[in-house]
């Protein structure tokens, strides 16, 4: 690799499958000195183990970082009661409409390896802006939101960060993901999402048990701040993780990075935006314009609204809990910070044991459908026994199966879309159509709130919701099985 003679390499430099040299590569082994019994178990050949590792290490820094933050954001937006955390989803809703609109300017004018770090950076220097603020304002003698020593200003800072974060989420797994589906083909995505993604997990479980440990030490006014900038360093580091993949990517024969047609990567060629430095081109609406005529793109759009309605439905059910149940703001982030490391935990047990094969011998349709299904049952089983403990674990496997089943197969859809117009199309997908779907659940959730209505009117009413998107999930699957055989 990267030697185009034996004798031009130092010895035991691999080439071609051999070493150079007087030391072949043992019997049972590969071009990256793993067993292939291991590979055989990860579901990847000969050469793949490194790009994975590197894209896993790649996603735990992202999500380490913002699960850091996570804790944080919820129990700012529980500070001011339910009522505040329902307009406050509205809000949300009409600043990430703005942030795709921008964030289609943005791609239209650089190249991926540029603008993804510059994202990054962005996120940074958001975190140290909003970190300076809450220590100043501490330094002054003020509390933080939601206590009585709470100031204009930490309350303003508390949902500004709430919003922000909410669109910043979306957006920074929508790039991560984006990025994915460039460097790996389909059979690669199926065989090697689930590896990555549980990269990811133990990033969300390094993040929320952080979050955790240390809310649980302090009730300090200067909390909040210090959880910003463990997140800054994580994202900070993941920009580095990023740009050594970019480039071991682009030499590796094995990705799609190196593997796209010179032309889409030259200067001045066709602008598809396949390759490291190719600039995507276009204009900043495009990408709306891509979903609203796209009937593949809309599908996967109602798809994400679907998926958003229903974990709305449950978020509000575990916020309103943890708000009556606590008293402190460390007591609210340790609390949040705690479902979250319990919902990773199953999220990491089912991708080490359902996820890796299931994609493959299921479809993408059929795996798509499998949301739905957990949805409509835990409800069900909600409205039989709606008791706190059974609320938790239908919150941890509905988010067990959302990221460790669900999100590696809807990732894949987007492998058969042109990476103009999927880098473009994403993010209105992934951020406004997901916060429009978040909306929605907020508008259900505040309605059966004014009408007194019990849980198990919940659980009923995700009955024809469910039904509708197992239907739309087996449809999508088909239509990207026509896109790749054409």
């Amino acid at each position: 690799m990267g030697f185009s003679s034996e004798s031009s390499a130092p010895r035991g430099v691999v080439i071609s499958g051999v070493r150079s040299g007087a030391d072949p590569i043992p019997k049972g082994t590969n071009v990256e000195g793993l067993p292939n019994r291991i590979l055989r178990v990860l579901n990847m050949k000969s050469g793949e183990f490194g790009l994975a590792v590197l894209s896993a290490a790649f996603f735990f820094l992202v999500l380490c970082g913002y699960f850091f933050l996570r804790p944080v954001r919820e129990a700012m937006g529980v500070a001011g009661g339910m009522g505040d955390l329902r307009w406050l989803f509205a809000v949300t809703s009409v600043a990430s409409l703005g942030a795709v609109l921008a964030f289609g300017g943005v791609v239209a004018r650089t190249n991926r390896r540029r603008f993804i770090p510059v994202a990054y950076l962005f996120v940074i220097a958001c975190l140290i802006g909003f970190a300076t603020l809450l220590i100043l304002d501490a330094r002054a003698g003020g509390g933080l939101i939601g206590t009585d020593a709470e100031t204009g200003l930490s309350r303003g800072i508390g949902y500004t960060f709430y919003v922000w974060l909410s669109v910043i989420n979306l957006f920074s797994t929508s790039v991560f993901w984006a990025f994915m589906v460039d460097v790996f083909d389909v059979d690669q995505g199926k065989r090697m999402f689930p590896f990555i993604g549980i990269g990811g997990t133990l990033g969300a479980l390094a993040g929320g048990g952080g979050a955790s440990l240390i809310s649980g030490l302090t009730d300090s006014p200067y909390l909040p701040a210090g959880l910003m900038l463990i997140g800054a360093g994580c994202f900070g580091l993941a920009i580095a993780v990023m740009l050594i993949l970019d480039g071991t990517a682009g030499r590796s024969k094995l990705s799609r990075l190196a593997t796209a047609p010179a032309a889409a990567g030259a200067e001045g060629g066709s602008g598809n935006g396949s390759a490291s430095g190719a600039r995507i081109g276009g204009a900043f609406w495009d990408g709306a314009r891509a979903v609203a005529t796209s009937p593949y793109l809309l599908g996967v759009g109602l798809w994400v609204v679907f998926m958003a309605v229903s974990n709305t439905l449950i978020y509000f059910t575990q916020a309103n809990v943890i708000l009556e149940a606590t008293d402190t703001f460390s007591q609210r982030v340790g609390s949040f910070a705690n479902f979250d490391f319990l919902a990773q935990a199953a999220t990491l047990f089912t991708q080490i044991f359902v996820t890796t094969h299931v994609i493959r011998k299921l479809g993408v349709g059929w795996t798509l459908a499998i949301l739905p299904l957990v949805t409509v049952l835990g409800f069900a089983v909600l409205a039989m026994w709606p008791l706190y403990g059974v609320m938790i674990i239908f919150q941890a496997v509905h988010r067990a199966t959302r990221y460790a089943v669900s999100r590696p197969s809807r990732e894949t859809l987007f492998s058969v879309v042109a990476p103009a117009e999927k880098y473009k199309a994403k993010p209105i997908v992934d951020v406004f159509l997901y916060r429009g779907g978040d909306l929605a659940g907020a508008g259900i959730d505040g309605l059966f709130a004014m009408l007194g209505l019990a849980l198990a009117w919940v659980a009923m009413s995700t009955a024809p919701l469910a039904g509708m998107w197992i239907v739309l999930s087996v449809a999508l699957g088909r239509a990207q099985a026509r896109r790749v055989a054409s």
